[in-house]
């Protein structure tokens, strides 16, 4: 059995933030729900975080601060920004994918948290066997 990713879910309204927990623990994500960027970044320092899913408009520190500092911290960590307002996205983030609420499906979301976990992971490694180097003599 594999183990468990987890999951780190911020967004300022608890009825999304309680729709996308249950709806990712029930395809066995643990997930770690917080409801300030504050919050959600002393919890990722404290490690075993795989992936972010954050909200962009959040009072405090708001989803692209909150990615831009895990970032710094850790620049594998896959990051979702989810935002209600399309056009706001027009300024720098460094969110590894963008979704608008409400346009996109819930298997999409699943999608996407795969693809950047398998990303996230790399191809599986093969065995690596020293290869025969030939010393060469004389004049290089």
């Amino acid at each position: 059995m594999k183990p468990k990713r987890t999951i780190l879910c911020v967004d300022d309204n608890e009825q999304s933030l309680s729709h996308r927990k249950i709806m990712l623990e029930t395809r066995g994500y643990r997930v770690a729900s917080f409801s300030r960027g504050e919050d959600a970044l002393e919890r990722f320092k404290q490690g075993g975080i795989d992936l972010v899913i954050t909200d962009m408009a959040m009072p405090g520190l708001d989803g692209p601060q909150l990615i831009a500092t895990i970032k710094n911290l850790s620049p594998h960590t896959p990051a979702i920004l989810i935002s209600s307002k399309v056009r706001i996205y027009d300024h720098e983030s460094q969110a590894d994918v963008f979704l608008a609420k409400g346009m996109y499906a819930p298997a999409d979301l699943l999608e996407r948290i795969r693809i950047l976990l398998v990303r996230k992971r790399g191809p599986k490694r093969m065995q690596h066997r020293p290869s025969h180097v030939p010393h060469q003599i004389g004049a290089a």
